[in-house]
């Protein structure tokens, strides 16, 4: 057996044991706090008062004008200079939230907006509140315009948790730089973490492929239906 074949079999439970208990993690508890976010910013930025909406658009500018990196330094290593020490993995968790947070707030938002008008005046005209009409009429239709760029921002941030690596978050690049350090075989490891990489992101691009093909059909019905 090859050398470089030897060393990626005897990595890879390593960097798959980084990827499930760090990567993953990250990953999905990021994107649904960081969509949570994005939602109540999408809201307020259209429903609430004047300084309320002025506050979340300084927050949507400040995050999305600014590198996730530099965000990640300034949680890990800034705030303990204020006396807020925070260990590795929440601070990657607080600033990938709120990285996503500022970026699918502009999605909710927009397909908020590209819902007809008279939507709202025909949950209206049948008696339903504000929070009914949102719930039971607006978001059904807004959640299927939602589906792709929302999939390719979870997308993203699989690859971008690699950045943790910087703040010493255990997760997949993390491990196979350690691998790395002991091994002195930068290509082939890296190599190998970019594979891993690939597969998580081929496997979850089928996966949102098959999702927006249910939900068009589902959309066809009710076009059909209406």
């Amino acid at each position: 057996m090859p050398q470089w074949l030897s060393l990626m079999i005897e990595s890879l439970p390593s960097l798959l044991w980084a990827c499930m208990v760090f990567t993953v993690p990250l990953t999905l508890l990021s994107f649904a706090l960081g969509l949570g976010v994005g939602f109540v910013v999408a809201l307020t930025r259209l429903f609430a008062p004047g300084p309320l909406v002025m506050l979340v658009r300084f927050y949507v500018w400040i995050i999305r004008g600014t590198p996730l990196l530099v965000q990640l330094f300034l949680i890990f290593y800034g705030l303990p200079s204020v006396g807020i020490v925070l260990d590795a993995f929440p601070a990657a968790l607080i600033g990938f939230t709120l990285n996503v947070g500022a970026y699918t707030s502009e999605i909710i938002r927009a397909v908020l907006v590209s819902v007809p008008k008279g939507q709202w005046e025909a949950a209206y005209s049948i008696g339903m509140t504000w929070r009914q009409a949102m719930y039971r009429t607006i978001l059904p239709q807004a959640g299927r315009i939602a589906v792709p760029p929302l999939s390719n921002t979870f997308i993203s941030l699989v690859k971008d948790t690699s950045l943790a690596a910087a703040i010493t978050v255990p997760e997949l690049f993390r491990a196979g730089q350690r691998i790395v350090a002991t091994s002195y075989e930068p290509l082939i490891l890296y190599v190998e973490v970019a594979l891993i990489y690939l597969v998580v992101s081929s496997v979850l691009s089928s996966l949102q492929a098959r999702l927006e093909k249910r939900l068009s059909r589902y959309g066809g019905y009710i076009e059909a239906a209406s």
